[in-house]
């Protein structure tokens, strides 16, 4: 089987450059990847230079934190499509959904789905920060919004994707949603792993090496 398509080949470390990023276009224009996941400030040299390509432009919004207020994110959705975005992955609010208080979390996401205007919304849920049960809320309330996936991870917070998550978020959002599974994916037999477990799309800073099972060395996406 062609796993190929279900990598976002990712760059989003802040010290990330210009010839780092055409690295990443050009890897993901080889192996036919999915996208490739930039920061937003990449988002329009992105979409020129894979212009001529299948591969989509994937950016982060309130990343990877998930506290900037709504409007902001919304903003950030918004400008991230003019540019040329064709894909958003945003963080929810976390406090937010620890405290209970759902109307919040459920707004922002909502206010970034009317954002993207029809483009595709990944809604990282950042499991590691997260019981059991809030997994499951953050999940139902993505579903809501209509968000077209949920996600697991920013990879910059204590821990990335298990199998755990993918199979209980997979549980929750049935066939609404599709589940992206992101850090802490190192080696082929991990990606079949979350492939198996429900995820459609993994998020991963080493997506070559994964398809030629190499092990990956990075702490992040």
């Amino acid at each position: 089987m062609n796993y190929h398509q279900y990598i976002d080949h990712t760059a989003l470390k802040p010290d990330t450059t210009k010839e780092k990023i055409e690295k990443l276009c050009d890897e993901a224009i080889k192996y036919q990847f999915a996208s490739v996941c930039v920061n937003p400030f990449w988002v329009s040299f992105c979409a020129s230079y894979l212009k001529d390509s299948h591969v989509k432009v994937c950016t982060v919004i309130g990343f990877p934190l998930g506290a900037h207020t709504t409007q902001v994110k919304a903003f950030e959705a918004k400008d991230a499509i003019a540019n040329g975005a064709d894909e958003i992955d945003m963080v929810i609010n976390i406090g937010a959904l620890k405290d209970k208080n759902y109307d919040v979390v459920y707004t922002d996401i909502l206010s970034v789905r009317q954002a993207c205007q029809g483009h595709c919304l990944k809604v990282i849920i950042e499991t590691c920060l997260l019981t059991d049960e809030e997994k499951k809320i953050a999940c139902q309330l993505a579903k809501k919004a209509k968000a077209d996936f949920v996600k697991t991870s920013t990879g910059f917070s204590d821990g990335g994707a298990t199998v755990h998550d993918v199979t209980l978020m997979k549980e929750v959002v049935g066939c609404d949603c599709q589940v992206k599974a992101s850090g802490g994916v190192k080696n082929h037999g991990d990606l079949l792993d979350m492939i198996h477990a429900g995820a459609t799309r993994i998020g991963t800073s080493s997506g070559v090496k994964l398809i030629n099972n190499e092990e990956s060395q990075q702490d992040y996406e």
